[in-house]
């Protein structure tokens, strides 16, 4: 049998409270004692050729035992980015090692860690971690389980406190290639340095949230309103909110409120969204300690995925296809207006409003934030 991995719950952690001239003396002390520096992208072979040519980092965040050290916020024509140096605690046969990744954030607001990346003439496409295999009819389909990638909820607010820290965005067309490896056009699956520490971590069924089983379903296609939860993992709307903070977003109309809330059983964490229009969840997570290379949890939360469509989804024609399809990633019968700031995008608010956990929370939760600030 494994090791049960260790849980925890905590407020979410702040950037320290140091200069970037000091993490960047700290990093390269780091470097000077001996960390080897492990790059999967083009600068593998001259890993330290990133500091040459400007990715020092200037922000250090610790959470568990595993340390982040980032630079300022980038972008380039796809996703705005923080290169990131993950240090995780426990050196590999003695010796540290420093790990670059790339940490981007996504539609749903939800900041990830990339685990790969696809550039072609037909391709630009960013690696979302490990897959799942369901079958669907007579078919096995292989799919992209995005929420392997999502970074730890404790660290998300510092990430966003420290992307505001920068008043111009810098545009950046090479670091996400210096610093992740390159896939064949059709590999949508992680490498092995992403999944392994996962395998080993599931292995142990004690490990796996509710065994490794789906915690919440809708139980008929198409019905938002027939969402049901496997007794105990339901949100704690009355004793369950760790914290909130905030940010701001110009795609859903000004500030984004944001409420880490613990489940009844204590064993998951949710993360609401509320902006003016729209109220939304990202993807659970466990609160379990182990963290990766890539900074992100080796254990996930199995969910309906239709839980968790954020306040804009995916929803247009793709012209490159003959002849052109309709992607679209909002439930059917569901579909709002088109976004003004991103035609790709369309407003799946008919969908979630009709989600019984999200009007529950727009109901208990939102009227008391209200009343707290007003006080």
């Amino acid at each position: 049998m494994g090791a049960v991995l260790a849980t925890r719950i905590i407020p979410s952690v702040s950037p320290a409270d140091l200069s970037p001239a000091q993490v960047a003396r700290e990093f390269r002390h780091l470097i000077g004692e001996g960390a080897r520096l492990r790059c999967a992208g083009e600068a593998r072979r001259q890993p330290l050729r990133l500091l040459s040519r400007g990715y020092t980092p200037k922000y250090k965040i610790e959470l568990f035992d595993t340390r982040f050290y980032l630079t300022d916020v980038r972008q380039d024509s796809n996703i705005r980015f923080f290169v990131a140096y993950v240090v995780p605690g426990r050196p590999r046969r003695g010796r540290l090692e420093i790990h670059p990744r790339i940490f981007y954030k996504d539609v749903s607001l939800q900041w990830r860690a990339a685990s790969h990346f696809i550039r072609s003439d037909g391709e630009n496409w960013i690696g979302k971690g490990d897959v799942r295999r369901v079958m669907r009819g007579d078919y096995e389909v292989t799919s992209s389980a995005e929420d392997t990638t999502d970074l730890p909820l404790e660290i998300q607010t510092a990430l966003e406190t420290l992307i505001r820290r920068v008043p111009r965005v810098r545009t950046d067309h090479a670091g996400v290639a210096l610093v992740l490896r390159r896939a064949p056009e059709h590999r949508i699956e992680a490498y092995r340095d992403f999944t392994e520490p996962r395998r080993r971590a599931q292995a142990e069924r004690r490990n796996r949230i509710h065994g490794g089983r789906s915690i919440a379903r809708f139980t008929r296609k198409n019905d938002p309103t027939s969402l049901r939860f496997v007794a105990g993992f339901e949100p704690d709307f009355k004793a369950g909110i760790v914290e909130t903070a905030s940010s701001q977003s110009r795609l859903y109309g000004g500030e984004v409120q944001r409420f880490r809330i613990l489940s009844k059983n204590r064993k998951i964490q949710y993360l609401f969204l509320a902006a003016p229009r729209h109220v939304w969840i990202v993807p659970p997570q466990a609160t379990t300690t182990e963290l990766t290379s890539y900074g992100v949890r080796t254990v996930d939360v199995v969910a309906d995925e239709n839980l968790f469509v954020p306040g804009y989804e995916y929803h247009y024609i793709d012209d490159d296809e003959d002849p052109p399809v309709l992607v679209s990633q909002i439930p059917k019968g569901f579909v709002g207006a088109t976004s003004e700031l991103d035609g790709t995008r369309a407003d799946a608010s008919a969908w979630l409003d009709r989600v019984p956990v999200i009007a529950e929370f727009r109901r208990r939760v939102i009227p008391r934030r209200a009343r707290a600030r007003g006080r």
